[in-house]
């Protein structure tokens, strides 16, 4: 893994034929841990399917790559569905075993959020598992701040679990117009950077 701009020169949109490597860094985080809810592992055919939804509503899925493996992604996807909500998401980051604590999901985050912001979202929520420090962590090194706890919420492996909230703000508020869909030009690296200060 290099420096930090090689982080950046590596992350790109999802294509359908990355599903199954996502697939696979997200099958231990359901399997093995409450840090996801769910209780059966998608296979690739359900993550083709998820990806290209996130994708069809206009928001983006980015995979970090390095020598043609998928090591880890983040997306997002509309925080609720009435019209009200439009302009704000959740966020989601899954990274590999081999890149974990290598700055690779704070690179990830940022690169994320560069794209939202050029979007013209205004905020983000983050749903995290509680305990994680990690997770907590990584996202307040990226801006969030914590915003309340639902308590008990999630029942697995025989035990209720809490999932605390945090936000990050993207832009000041404003009378904002309708975000706009992902298109190709939005993922010129070069924009990437600029906006996300890489």
């Amino acid at each position: 893994m290099a420096d930090r701009i090689g982080v950046y020169e590596r992350v790109r949109v999802a294509r359908p034929d990355d599903a199954k490597a996502i697939a696979e860094i997200y099958a231990p985080y359901v399997r093995d841990t409450v840090i996801s809810f769910e209780y059966v592992v998608p296979d690739e055919v359900e993550m083709a399917a998820r990806i290209a939804k996130v994708q069809g509503a206009g928001l983006p899925w980015l995979v970090l790559e390095d020598d043609g493996e998928v090591l880890g992604y983040a997306y997002a996807g509309p925080h609720r569905d009435r019209a009200a909500y439009r302009w704000a998401v959740d966020a989601g980051i899954y990274i590999g075993p081999k890149v974990h604590r290598r700055g690779v999901g704070r690179a990830l985050y940022n690169l994320l959020f560069a794209v939202l912001t050029l979007q013209g979202y205004h905020r983000v929520y983050g749903g995290i598992t509680l305990p994680n420090v990690a997770s907590v962590g990584l996202h307040e090194a990226c801006g969030f701040k914590p915003i309340g706890t639902y308590d008990g919420v999630g029942f697995k492996f025989g035990q209720w679990h809490s999932v605390g909230w945090w936000g990050l703000d993207l832009a000041a508020p404003c009378a904002p117009a309708l975000p706009a869909p992902i298109n190709k030009m939005l993922f010129d690296e070069a924009k990437w950077r600029a906006a996300s200060g890489g």
